[in-house]
């Protein structure tokens, strides 16, 4: 026999199922439960739909049903809806009036322990199925059904030759649950179908699509997409791809470029040409690449400039102070600033130079 669940309440913080708790006691719906715990847990999440009550929300979670890959009987998480006075309150309820609490039912009694990587959890999810449209006898409503029956005596009616009536009672019962698993089937196939076509819009959105159709979302502005980016750079630039061909070449171009290609904090002076070479008071640059110079410490260069492009064809890039943009960036410090150094070159006008610099004076 199976032996009775026990209800305890867990110290909250103690495991993972916190995360648990906090989908049952929020009442989440499926994809929002769903896209929660996989970002908390590595743990294969799954569903299963389940018969709405009266009053029920329908999509969200019920409760939570956690199979663990030793074997043996799960553990479930279920929402307590508790009144003021301590009974238990309906789906009828006002939400003023209720305190939703979360409990862990184990076997055992005992507090569960941690989840291990492949203990599956399963949410159940209330659904309108198809038994709505069944007599209450296949919703489950009418178990079993009992009438009154005569039956004879058989003794009295080899004895007597005439048969004795006797009243009894006969408890029929329906076995229902074949026919409401084969509608489930069905049930699952059509709710399928409709998540399917309700997370059509998901396809264009570039920050909940699958990474795979960026690129196709990239091609319909004919934004040039590098596959090499992380995802979420590739989203970002998905995301902005009509602003910045707009402002491309612009001040506002450039820095929102490079804000979401590098993370790097910029502002661009414009009009503001490099230091002028003065023969004795001059600094060369003596790196062969921006990035060599960072590693060397050097300071800023000097340059011959000629006197009518001065005004006009030069602008400064101005990055944090030295020592917050290596506290930023680490050891990846070389590689950002050659980073930036390649997207000012593609997104700058082609007649106008830049420098880099560190704003020391601030």
């Amino acid at each position: 026999m199976t032996r009775a669940l026990a209800r305890v309440t867990p110290m909250r913080g103690a495991s993972d199922f916190r995360y648990l708790e906090d989908v049952v006691r929020i009442n989440f719906p499926v994809r929002e439960a769903q896209t929660y715990l996989n970002r908390h847990l590595g743990n294969p999440v799954g569903y299963r739909l389940v018969e709405a009550l009266r009053g029920e929300r329908v999509g969200c979670v019920r409760s939570i049903e956690v199979q663990t890959a030793a074997g043996g009987e799960p553990t479930y998480v279920r929402a307590a809806r508790i009144l003021p006075d301590g009974s238990p309150a309906s789906h009828y309820t006002p939400e003023e009036m209720v305190t939703v609490t979360a409990e862990i039912v184990t076997p055992d009694g005992r507090p569960p322990g941690a989840l291990t990587s492949r203990d599956r959890v399963i949410l159940h999810v209330p659904v309108r199925g198809y038994l709505r449209f069944l007599p209450g006898l296949y919703q489950g409503a009418v178990p079993a059904a009992r009438r009154d029956v005569v039956k004879s005596d058989e003794v009295s009616a080899k004895r007597w030759g005439q048969p004795q009536a006797v009243q009894g009672t006969e408890l029929q019962a329906f076995n229902a649950d074949a026919l409401r698993r084969f509608l489930a089937i069905f049930q699952h196939v059509m709710t399928t179908i409709t998540d399917r076509i309700d997370g059509l819009p998901q396809l264009i959105d570039p920050v909940a699509t699958d990474p795979r159709f960026l690129p196709w979302i990239a091609s319909w502005v004919s934004f040039p997409l590098d596959s090499s980016l992380p995802i979420h750079q590739q989203r970002e630039l998905v995301k902005r791809a009509i602003r910045l061909y707009r402002t491309r070449g612009t001040v506002a171009g450039v820095e929102e470029m490079i804000r979401v290609l590098t993370a790097a904090p910029v502002r661009i002076a414009e009009t503001r040409p490099p230091n002028a070479f003065v023969l004795g008071r001059s600094t060369l640059a003596g790196g062969p690449s921006v990035e060599v110079r960072y590693l060397r410490n050097e300071p800023a260069g000097h340059f011959v400039v000629e006197p009518s492009r001065a005004k006009t064809s030069f602008f400064a890039l101005v990055l944090e102070p030295r020592e917050k943009f290596k506290q930023r960036f680490g050891e990846r410090a070389p590689g950002v600033l050659r980073r930036i150094a390649q997207i000012v070159s593609s997104e700058k006008p082609g007649h106008v130079s830049f420098t880099i610099l560190f704003d020391e004076g601030r």
